[in-house]
Protein backbone atom coordinates (compact mmCIF):
# COMPACT_ATOMS: atom_id res chain seq x y z
CA UNK A 1 0.00 0.00 0.00
CA UNK A 2 1.46 3.44 -0.92
CA UNK A 3 2.68 5.39 2.11
CA UNK A 4 0.33 8.38 1.75
CA UNK A 5 -2.65 6.02 1.60
CA UNK A 6 -1.41 3.96 4.54
CA UNK A 7 -0.99 7.06 6.72
CA UNK A 8 -4.36 8.38 5.62
CA UNK A 9 -6.11 5.11 6.39
CA UNK A 10 -4.70 5.03 9.92
CA UNK A 11 -5.84 8.59 10.53
CA UNK A 12 -9.30 7.93 9.10
CA UNK A 13 -9.77 4.85 11.27
CA UNK A 14 -8.81 6.72 14.41
CA UNK A 15 -11.09 9.59 13.52
CA UNK A 16 -14.10 7.42 12.78
CA UNK A 17 -13.60 5.41 15.96
CA UNK A 18 -13.27 8.58 18.03
CA UNK A 19 -16.20 10.32 16.30
CA UNK A 20 -18.88 7.81 15.36
CA UNK A 21 -21.58 8.96 12.97
CA UNK A 22 -24.34 10.70 14.86
CA UNK A 23 -27.14 9.01 12.97
CA UNK A 24 -30.49 10.80 13.17
CA UNK A 25 -32.97 7.95 13.10
CA UNK A 26 -36.03 9.78 14.36
CA UNK A 27 -39.27 8.09 13.41
CA UNK A 28 -40.72 9.53 10.20
CA UNK A 29 -43.85 7.44 9.88
CA UNK A 30 -46.13 10.45 9.33
CA UNK A 31 -45.86 11.70 5.74
CA UNK A 32 -46.82 15.20 4.59
CA UNK A 33 -46.06 14.77 0.89
CA UNK A 34 -42.71 16.57 1.05
CA UNK A 35 -39.14 15.22 1.01
CA UNK A 36 -37.53 14.97 4.42
CA UNK A 37 -34.38 17.16 4.26
CA UNK A 38 -31.70 17.64 6.88
CA UNK A 39 -28.21 19.11 6.92
CA UNK A 40 -25.65 17.00 8.71
CA UNK A 41 -21.90 16.75 9.25
CA UNK A 42 -19.53 13.82 9.52
CA UNK A 43 -15.77 13.37 10.09
CA UNK A 44 -13.21 12.90 7.34
CA UNK A 45 -9.48 13.61 7.03
CA UNK A 46 -7.29 16.09 5.18
CA UNK A 47 -4.56 14.23 3.29
CA UNK A 48 -2.93 17.51 2.27
CA UNK A 49 -1.10 17.54 5.59
CA UNK A 50 1.07 14.76 6.99
CA UNK A 51 0.07 13.41 9.36
CA UNK A 52 -3.48 13.98 8.09
CA UNK A 53 -5.66 16.31 10.12
CA UNK A 54 -9.37 16.05 10.86
CA UNK A 55 -12.03 17.58 8.63
CA UNK A 56 -15.74 18.04 9.17
CA UNK A 57 -17.66 17.51 5.94
CA UNK A 58 -21.13 18.97 5.60
CA UNK A 59 -23.88 17.37 3.55
CA UNK A 60 -27.51 17.57 2.51
CA UNK A 61 -29.48 14.42 3.31
CA UNK A 62 -32.80 13.99 1.52
CA UNK A 63 -35.34 11.21 2.02
CA UNK A 64 -38.07 10.65 -0.58
CA UNK A 65 -41.44 12.25 0.01
CA UNK A 66 -44.09 10.18 1.72
CA UNK A 67 -47.81 10.52 0.98
CA UNK A 68 -49.68 12.58 3.54
CA UNK A 69 -51.04 10.43 6.34
CA UNK A 70 -54.83 10.31 6.45
CA UNK A 71 -55.48 10.86 10.14
CA UNK A 72 -52.95 8.33 11.33
CA UNK A 73 -49.28 7.43 11.05
CA UNK A 74 -48.10 4.73 8.72
CA UNK A 75 -45.96 1.79 9.85
CA UNK A 76 -42.24 2.43 9.98
CA UNK A 77 -40.70 1.92 6.56
CA UNK A 78 -37.77 -0.43 5.95
CA UNK A 79 -34.23 0.75 5.49
CA UNK A 80 -33.83 2.52 2.17
CA UNK A 81 -31.16 2.57 -0.54
CA UNK A 82 -29.06 5.73 -0.79
CA UNK A 83 -26.75 7.56 -3.20
CA UNK A 84 -23.73 9.68 -2.25
CA UNK A 85 -23.43 12.65 -4.66
CA UNK A 86 -19.96 14.07 -5.37
CA UNK A 87 -19.64 17.50 -7.00
CA UNK A 88 -17.18 18.72 -9.64
CA UNK A 89 -14.35 21.25 -9.42
CA UNK A 90 -16.78 24.19 -9.29
CA UNK A 91 -18.22 22.84 -6.04
CA UNK A 92 -21.86 22.09 -5.27
CA UNK A 93 -23.99 23.38 -8.15
CA UNK A 94 -27.21 22.66 -10.04
CA UNK A 95 -26.17 19.14 -11.08
CA UNK A 96 -26.50 17.61 -7.64
CA UNK A 97 -30.04 18.86 -7.11
CA UNK A 98 -31.02 18.02 -10.71
CA UNK A 99 -30.17 14.35 -10.17
CA UNK A 100 -31.17 14.21 -6.50
CA UNK A 101 -34.74 15.24 -7.27
CA UNK A 102 -35.17 12.41 -9.76
CA UNK A 103 -33.45 9.89 -7.48
CA UNK A 104 -35.72 10.89 -4.59
CA UNK A 105 -38.77 10.50 -6.81
CA UNK A 106 -37.51 6.99 -7.63
CA UNK A 107 -37.44 6.13 -3.92
CA UNK A 108 -33.72 6.60 -3.20
CA UNK A 109 -32.21 8.68 -0.42
CA UNK A 110 -29.58 11.20 -1.57
CA UNK A 111 -26.56 12.46 0.34
CA UNK A 112 -24.88 15.40 -1.41
CA UNK A 113 -21.60 16.22 0.29
CA UNK A 114 -19.48 19.39 0.05
CA UNK A 115 -15.82 18.46 -0.27
CA UNK A 116 -14.75 22.10 -0.79
CA UNK A 117 -16.30 24.01 2.14
CA UNK A 118 -14.28 22.16 4.77
CA UNK A 119 -11.06 22.86 2.86
CA UNK A 120 -11.80 26.49 2.08
CA UNK A 121 -11.77 25.76 -1.66
CA UNK A 122 -13.54 28.21 -3.99
CA UNK A 123 -13.01 26.53 -7.37
CA UNK A 124 -10.52 25.09 -9.84
CA UNK A 125 -7.73 27.50 -8.90
CA UNK A 126 -7.39 26.40 -5.27
CA UNK A 127 -8.80 22.88 -5.28
CA UNK A 128 -6.63 20.02 -3.92
CA UNK A 129 -3.79 18.91 -6.18
CA UNK A 130 -5.30 15.48 -6.89
CA UNK A 131 -8.71 13.79 -6.52
CA UNK A 132 -6.94 11.23 -4.28
CA UNK A 133 -6.88 13.85 -1.54
CA UNK A 134 -10.68 13.72 -1.35
CA UNK A 135 -11.13 9.94 -1.53
CA UNK A 136 -11.53 9.80 2.27
CA UNK A 137 -14.64 11.99 2.02
CA UNK A 138 -16.49 9.50 -0.19
CA UNK A 139 -15.74 6.58 2.10
CA UNK A 140 -16.47 8.61 5.23
CA UNK A 141 -19.88 9.43 3.71
CA UNK A 142 -20.38 5.72 3.05
CA UNK A 143 -19.50 4.97 6.68
CA UNK A 144 -21.89 7.64 7.94
CA UNK A 145 -24.81 6.31 5.92
CA UNK A 146 -24.00 2.69 6.79
CA UNK A 147 -24.24 3.54 10.49
CA UNK A 148 -27.77 4.89 10.21
CA UNK A 149 -30.69 2.72 11.13
CA UNK A 150 -32.82 4.00 8.23
CA UNK A 151 -30.33 3.26 5.41
CA UNK A 152 -29.50 -0.20 4.05
CA UNK A 153 -25.68 -0.39 4.12
CA UNK A 154 -25.71 -3.03 1.36
CA UNK A 155 -27.53 -0.67 -1.02
CA UNK A 156 -25.49 2.53 -1.11
CA UNK A 157 -24.31 3.84 -4.46
CA UNK A 158 -22.28 6.84 -5.58
CA UNK A 159 -22.83 9.45 -8.29
CA UNK A 160 -20.04 11.84 -9.29
CA UNK A 161 -19.45 14.65 -11.74
CA UNK A 162 -16.00 15.40 -13.25
CA UNK A 163 -13.77 15.67 -10.13
CA UNK A 164 -16.41 13.75 -8.21
CA UNK A 165 -16.54 11.25 -11.07
CA UNK A 166 -12.83 10.60 -10.65
CA UNK A 167 -13.47 9.92 -6.96
CA UNK A 168 -16.52 7.77 -7.69
CA UNK A 169 -14.64 5.71 -10.27
CA UNK A 170 -11.65 5.20 -7.98
CA UNK A 171 -13.95 3.95 -5.24
CA UNK A 172 -14.67 0.95 -7.49
CA UNK A 173 -10.97 -0.02 -7.42
CA UNK A 174 -10.11 -2.55 -4.70
CA UNK A 175 -6.90 -0.75 -3.69
CA UNK A 176 -8.82 2.35 -2.58
CA UNK A 177 -11.97 0.56 -1.42
CA UNK A 178 -9.98 -1.72 0.87
CA UNK A 179 -7.72 1.09 2.05
CA UNK A 180 -10.33 3.74 2.82
CA UNK A 181 -13.52 1.68 3.01
CA UNK A 182 -12.18 -0.87 5.49
CA UNK A 183 -14.85 -3.45 4.69
CA UNK A 184 -17.44 -1.05 3.28
CA UNK A 185 -17.99 -0.83 -0.46
CA UNK A 186 -20.36 1.02 -2.73
CA UNK A 187 -22.91 -1.20 -4.45
CA UNK A 188 -22.98 0.81 -7.71
CA UNK A 189 -21.02 3.66 -9.29
CA UNK A 190 -22.45 6.22 -11.74
CA UNK A 191 -19.80 8.65 -12.97
CA UNK A 192 -20.31 11.46 -15.48
CA UNK A 193 -17.31 12.50 -17.58
CA UNK A 194 -14.37 11.31 -15.47
CA UNK A 195 -10.86 11.88 -16.95
CA UNK A 196 -10.51 8.34 -18.30
CA UNK A 197 -7.27 9.23 -20.11
CA UNK A 198 -5.58 9.59 -16.73
CA UNK A 199 -6.42 6.07 -15.52
CA UNK A 200 -3.38 3.78 -15.31
CA UNK A 201 -1.39 6.45 -17.19
CA UNK A 202 2.19 6.91 -15.93
CA UNK A 203 2.88 9.31 -18.82
CA UNK A 204 1.16 12.08 -16.83
CA UNK A 205 3.92 13.21 -14.41
CA UNK A 206 1.62 14.16 -11.52
CA UNK A 207 -0.10 10.76 -11.76
CA UNK A 208 3.05 8.63 -11.71
CA UNK A 209 2.94 6.07 -10.19
CA UNK A 210 -0.81 5.64 -10.75
CA UNK A 211 -1.43 3.50 -7.64
CA UNK A 212 0.08 6.04 -5.28
CA UNK A 213 -1.49 9.04 -7.03
CA UNK A 214 -5.01 7.61 -7.06
CA UNK A 215 -5.18 6.79 -10.78
CA UNK A 216 -5.12 2.99 -10.68
CA UNK A 217 -8.00 0.90 -11.98
CA UNK A 218 -6.79 -2.66 -12.34
CA UNK A 219 -8.69 -4.66 -9.71
CA UNK A 220 -12.37 -3.71 -9.59
CA UNK A 221 -14.51 -4.40 -6.56
CA UNK A 222 -17.04 -6.05 -8.85
CA UNK A 223 -19.75 -3.44 -8.37
CA UNK A 224 -21.30 -2.19 -11.63
CA UNK A 225 -19.96 1.07 -13.09
CA UNK A 226 -21.78 3.44 -15.45
CA UNK A 227 -19.63 6.01 -17.27
CA UNK A 228 -21.31 8.79 -19.28
CA UNK A 229 -19.12 10.89 -21.57
CA UNK A 230 -19.65 13.46 -24.34
CA UNK A 231 -18.14 13.18 -27.81
CA UNK A 232 -16.82 16.75 -27.45
CA UNK A 233 -15.55 16.40 -23.89
CA UNK A 234 -12.69 18.82 -23.30
CA UNK A 235 -10.79 16.53 -20.93
CA UNK A 236 -10.81 13.18 -22.73
CA UNK A 237 -11.45 14.72 -26.17
CA UNK A 238 -14.19 12.18 -26.76
CA UNK A 239 -15.25 8.78 -25.46
CA UNK A 240 -12.32 6.70 -26.73
CA UNK A 241 -10.38 6.61 -23.45
CA UNK A 242 -13.46 5.54 -21.48
CA UNK A 243 -14.30 2.91 -24.08
CA UNK A 244 -10.73 1.59 -23.93
CA UNK A 245 -10.93 1.37 -20.13
CA UNK A 246 -14.23 -0.48 -20.43
CA UNK A 247 -12.80 -2.96 -22.90
CA UNK A 248 -9.69 -3.57 -20.79
CA UNK A 249 -11.56 -4.11 -17.53
CA UNK A 250 -14.46 -6.09 -18.98
CA UNK A 251 -12.17 -8.42 -20.92
CA UNK A 252 -10.59 -9.57 -17.67
CA UNK A 253 -13.35 -9.14 -15.09
CA UNK A 254 -16.63 -9.52 -16.95
CA UNK A 255 -19.22 -6.89 -17.84
CA UNK A 256 -18.52 -4.47 -15.00
CA UNK A 257 -18.26 -1.16 -16.86
CA UNK A 258 -20.88 0.30 -19.19
CA UNK A 259 -20.07 3.44 -21.20
CA UNK A 260 -22.80 5.69 -22.62
CA UNK A 261 -21.50 8.32 -25.10
CA UNK A 262 -23.50 11.47 -25.95
CA UNK A 263 -22.97 12.72 -29.48
CA UNK A 264 -22.12 16.43 -29.62
CA UNK A 265 -22.14 16.83 -25.82
CA UNK A 266 -19.42 18.88 -24.18
CA UNK A 267 -18.04 18.51 -20.67
CA UNK A 268 -20.73 18.90 -17.99
CA UNK A 269 -23.61 18.99 -20.48
CA UNK A 270 -25.96 18.36 -17.56
CA UNK A 271 -24.94 21.55 -15.73
CA UNK A 272 -28.07 23.51 -16.63
CA UNK A 273 -26.54 26.91 -16.01
CA UNK A 274 -25.09 29.58 -18.28
CA UNK A 275 -22.18 28.36 -20.47
CA UNK A 276 -18.69 29.09 -19.17
CA UNK A 277 -15.06 28.36 -19.99
CA UNK A 278 -12.55 27.20 -17.41
CA UNK A 279 -8.80 26.73 -17.50
CA UNK A 280 -7.69 23.39 -16.09
CA UNK A 281 -4.28 21.67 -16.28
CA UNK A 282 -6.03 18.28 -16.41
CA UNK A 283 -7.95 19.21 -19.58
CA UNK A 284 -7.07 18.20 -23.15
CA UNK A 285 -5.63 14.84 -22.08
CA UNK A 286 -3.10 16.57 -19.82
CA UNK A 287 -1.51 18.50 -22.71
CA UNK A 288 -0.07 21.08 -20.31
CA UNK A 289 2.56 18.55 -19.30
CA UNK A 290 3.76 18.50 -22.92
CA UNK A 291 3.21 22.11 -23.96
CA UNK A 292 3.35 24.12 -20.73
CA UNK A 293 0.10 25.84 -21.75
CA UNK A 294 -2.98 25.35 -19.55
CA UNK A 295 -5.92 24.45 -21.83
CA UNK A 296 -9.46 25.73 -21.49
CA UNK A 297 -12.64 23.69 -21.40
CA UNK A 298 -16.06 24.73 -22.69
CA UNK A 299 -18.87 23.98 -20.25
CA UNK A 300 -22.00 24.11 -22.41
CA UNK A 301 -25.36 22.70 -21.26
CA UNK A 302 -27.55 20.46 -23.40
CA UNK A 303 -31.06 20.30 -21.97
CA UNK A 304 -32.23 17.30 -23.97
CA UNK A 305 -29.12 15.25 -23.21
CA UNK A 306 -29.16 16.33 -19.56
CA UNK A 307 -32.60 14.82 -19.07
CA UNK A 308 -31.61 11.74 -21.04
CA UNK A 309 -28.48 11.18 -18.96
CA UNK A 310 -30.45 11.74 -15.76
CA UNK A 311 -32.95 9.05 -16.77
CA UNK A 312 -30.06 6.68 -17.52
CA UNK A 313 -28.46 7.30 -14.12
CA UNK A 314 -31.73 6.83 -12.24
CA UNK A 315 -32.51 3.58 -14.06
CA UNK A 316 -28.99 2.28 -13.44
CA UNK A 317 -28.90 3.12 -9.74
CA UNK A 318 -32.46 2.01 -9.07
CA UNK A 319 -31.75 -1.33 -10.76
CA UNK A 320 -28.57 -2.06 -8.85
CA UNK A 321 -29.72 -0.70 -5.48
CA UNK A 322 -33.17 -2.28 -5.58
CA UNK A 323 -32.06 -5.44 -3.87
CA UNK A 324 -29.53 -6.37 -1.23
CA UNK A 325 -26.14 -7.47 -2.49
CA UNK A 326 -24.06 -10.24 -0.88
Amino acid sequence: MPQVIRIGVAALLLLLVASPAAADTRQRQCGDGRPWISFVAFPSIDLRSQPPGPLTIKAKLTFPARPAAAGHCRPQRPRLPAVVILHGSAGVDSRGEFYAQALNEAGLVTFEIDMWEARGVTGVADRPALPLLTYPDAFAALAYLSARGDIDPARIGVLGFSWGAAVGLASAERLYAESFGRGLRFAAHAVNYPPCYAINNPAIPVLDPPAEKGAQFLFPTGAPVLIQIGSEDGYDNGPDHCLALRDQVNAEWGKIIRVVPYEGAQHAWDRLMVPIEVADPFADEGSVFRTGVVPTVAIVPSVIQAYESRRTVVRFLKKHLSRSRP
